[in-house]
């Protein structure tokens, strides 16, 4: 393995043994709220624009993963998949997108939205965190805390993702996200932003997971399609929390 390798995969190793050690508490609380969503019958959204679409996604339909999780889809920011690739950070910074996506969908008072950006800095993320907790949802945001202090505010009102949201999840990247240095490269590569998010998102599941269990509650979990009666099995989950999933017909 060439050095640069090593060194990449050291830092992220080194990142997420920060995110175990300094995020207990958030991981904690935002656990908690996603268990008594379940409990109480809510839905539970997860939105990110761009790269930040990707953890998102990832806990969204998938082995493993809560039935109930349903991901809040803007037109033209989730993942790179508008042409040209630069409108989707365009449409970060147009208003009302995503706050008319949200009244336009199932979310309702009492439900729980993750709301998922790096810098927490762009208008998108910011206008949708408030006005879904202007509409009575628990919004959890996950972003990097050492942004804020570094750059400016996008929103009109200066606000940060960190400041509308019920509970902050760090994700600690530093600015720039990027791990690595070398000569003749102009800026800093290697990011962990990715892993460092999709870590935290699934130790939220995980912990709620258990806690449900500890209750006695049989958490819906899917099980992989590629195991025998696996298929058969997410059916019947769909089938029977169709009310509170929207990625099935």
């Amino acid at each position: 393995m060439s050095d640069l390798a090593g060194q990449y995969l050291d830092a992220a190793i080194a990142h997420l043994q920060r995110i175990k050690d300094e995020e207990t508490s958030g991981v904690e609380a935002a656990a908690d709220a996603l268990v008594r969503t379940v409990k109480e019958g809510g839905r539970i959204f997860t939105f990110g624009a761009g790269h930040s679409s990707l953890p998102a996604q990832d806990v969204v339909y998938r082995a493993g993963g809560l039935v109930l999780m349903n991901l809040l889809t803007v037109p033209g920011v989730i993942g790179v998949d508008v042409m040209p690739a630069h409108l989707g950070s365009a449409l970060e910074r147009v208003p009302g997108l995503a706050t008319t996506t949200l009244d336009a969908g199932p979310a309702r008072a009492g439900d729980l939205l993750f709301v998922i950006s790096l810098s927490g800095r762009q208008v998108m993320p910011v206008e949708l965190a408030r006005h879904a907790r202007e509409r009575g949802l628990t919004v959890i945001g996950v972003t990097s805390l050492a942004y804020p202090s570094a750059v400016t505010s996008q929103h009109p009102d200066g606000l940060y993702l960190k400041d509308v949201c019920d509970i902050v999840l760090d994700s600690k990247i530093a600015v720039g996200d990027g791990e690595l240095t070398v000569d003749g490269a102009v800026t800093t590569f290697g990011p962990v932003s990715t892993l460092a998010t999709v870590a935290l998102m699934q130790s939220v599941v995980a912990v709620a997971v258990g806690k449900l269990a500890a209750e006695g509650i049989t958490p819906p979990l899917f099980r992989s399609g590629n195991v025998d009666g696996g298929t058969d099995w997410n059916a019947k989950l769909m089938a029977e929390h169709r009310d509170r999933i929207f990625y099935a017909f």
